[in-house]
């Protein structure tokens, strides 16, 4: 399979695949593709499978898009302003992510739900409870909202983070919620009462634009029915 990504901030990734080859996806990713891509929808993996895929903000079932009979190609676009980020998957080489980044894969990558190891602060800490694992072997495609900036984590070395602008990280780093001290600064600092805190070691990428950030900065402008 061969690939490009091409038009941010609007991404598409366009994607050339071997007769044989299959792509992963949930509904409503495929913008276009080749007449001899055959689309077959599927639980993929069973009930558990689709379960789990709810719980991080997917459709219960996924599309299968497989070339028959040559070369065929097919192309997901992103469904918000900002950048999509091709990541190869290994085992011990697994990447965590935002609910609902995943936009396709190869055929032979897994998503799962991945749970925090303080249940009950993810609880009350919005994105650090559940969030995407994906594992297995192959190519999968995130969208990530607005710019992406990264970091490498050393051994023990940590980034706190404001709920929601996590957008991945490797299965390596640790990830905890803390709340943010002092009651003044909770009630007047305008900034949450929770923060996200990755410790390496590992790597991260943050997205500058939330889409509950976006929402919330343009409410303000949008008209009232009467």
């Amino acid at each position: 399979m061969q690939f490009s990504i091409e038009g941010e901030p609007l991404p598409v990734v366009i994607c050339t695949l071997e007769a044989g080859e299959s792509m992963i996806t949930q509904k409503g990713a495929m913008s276009w593709m080749t007449p001899n891509i055959n689309m077959e929808t599927s639980s993929n993996g069973g009930f558990g499978k689709m379960i789990g895929r709810a719980f991080t903000g997917e459709a219960m079932f996924q599309n299968i898009y497989t070339a028959v009979g040559g070369k065929g190609m097919i192309a997901f676009a992103s469904s918000f302003p900002g950048s999509i980020r091709a990541f190869e998957i290994h085992p011990g080489q697994e990447i965590v992510a935002q609910k609902g980044a995943f936009l396709a894969s190869t055929r032979e990558v897994t998503m799962s739900v991945f749970f925090q190891k303080k249940v009950g602060a993810g609880l009350v800490g919005g994105e650090g409870f559940l969030m995407q694992k994906l594992s297995g072997e192959g190519m999968v495609f995130l969208e990530f909202d607005g710019f992406v900036k990264e970091y490498e984590l050393q051994q023990g070395q940590s980034m706190i983070i404001d709920t929601g602008y996590l957008a991945a990280m490797t299965a390596s780093c640790h990830i905890d919620v803390q709340t943010v001290p002092g009651l003044k600064n909770i009630v007047f600092g305008g900034e949450g009462i929770f923060n996200t805190v990755v410790t390496g070691p590992g790597h991260v990428w943050l997205q500058t634009m939330p889409v509950f950030q976006l929402a919330g900065a343009i409410r303000p402008y949008i008209p009232t029915g009467r």
